[in-house]
């Protein structure tokens, strides 16, 4: 496979992966919701936060960018969630994102269970829920330059 081909096969999976998080979000959005309504406020702890810390330190990595992308749902910061992708983002793809996520209104994200580490690859499942009702989404990462992130 040719760089060319693989930087389209990453863009392509990158974009699969924001869809996929704005059709997440657009399921717990309120219909009609005010986004100027929304709050900027920190992701309130998550439930069973008394979870004892992981010991193997990849799966506790995986867990911070878990946290990671709860925050950035919860604060509507796509620039954020552009920073805990494999691949640049361009900032028009950003920029939708952030209206989209804005547009759903206020919501709560968690990562309540302990993310799957596999090597290289990872899933952490953040739980959004929103006055439309909630859904939990699996992310797919993976561990690339020494860094976990969303491919």
């Amino acid at each position: 496979m040719t760089v060319s081909h693989r930087l389209t096969a990453v863009a392509v999976v990158c974009g699969a992966v924001v869809a996929g998080v704005v059709v997440g979000l657009l399921l717990v959005a309120p219909s009609g919701s005010d986004p100027a309504a929304s709050s900027t406020g920190a992701p309130s702890p998550p439930p069973g936060s008394s979870r004892p810390v992981p010991v193997d330190p990849d799966v506790a990595a995986v867990e911070v960018v878990g946290k990671a992308i709860a925050a950035a749902i919860v604060n509507h910061d796509a620039t954020a969630f552009g920073k805990l992708t494999c691949a640049q983002q361009s900032s028009a793809d950003l920029a939708e994102l952030g209206r989209k996520w804005a547009a759903a209104g206020k919501v709560t994200a968690t990562v309540p269970d302990p993310p799957v580490v596999s090597g290289d690859s990872a899933t952490v499942t953040v739980h959004v829920e929103g006055v439309g009702g909630q859904k939990d989404t699996p992310f797919p990462l993976r561990k690339q330059g020494g860094k976990w992130c969303v491919p």
